[in-house]
């Protein structure tokens, strides 16, 4: 079993940044890639960014490309997204999630994801 957790959601406003933490503990050697996701009220949860544990592979959404960046560090069992140039529409709870699968490259559907974290709010103001 792989848990996860996120934190450094919160508040902001328009324009403004944040950065996201997930920390993964237990069997964190069966992780291949360590996805974002997003659900605001109402809406699907949609893919945001991933990247593989291991490589160097990353893949993101349209929406955030130029915006975030997803990191991790290895050596923390800890995956980050830094958000930048953040924009109402950004408002949604924020999951990550790992991926047990042997990938090349980080996959985006949610299904194809094992484990999650509980979500961390991030609310951005006009």
């Amino acid at each position: 079993q792989v848990q996860l957790v996120e934190s450094g959601g919160g508040l902001v406003q328009a324009g403004g940044s944040l950065r996201l933490s997930c920390a993964a503990s237990g069997r964190t050697f069966s992780i291949y890639a360590l996805g974002w996701f997003r659900q605001a009220p109402g809406k699907e949860r949609e893919f945001v960014a991933a990247a593989s544990w291991r490589g160097g592979s990353t893949d993101y959404a349209d929406f955030v490309k130029g915006r975030f960046t997803i990191s991790r560090d290895n050596a923390k069992n800890t995956a980050y997204l830094q958000m930048n140039n953040l924009k109402p529409e950004d408002t949604a709870v924020y999951y990550c999630a790992a991926d047990r699968t042997t990938v090349v490259v980080p996959r985006r559907h949610p299904l194809t994801y094992d484990y999650w974290g509980q979500g961390t709010q991030v609310s951005v103001s006009s």
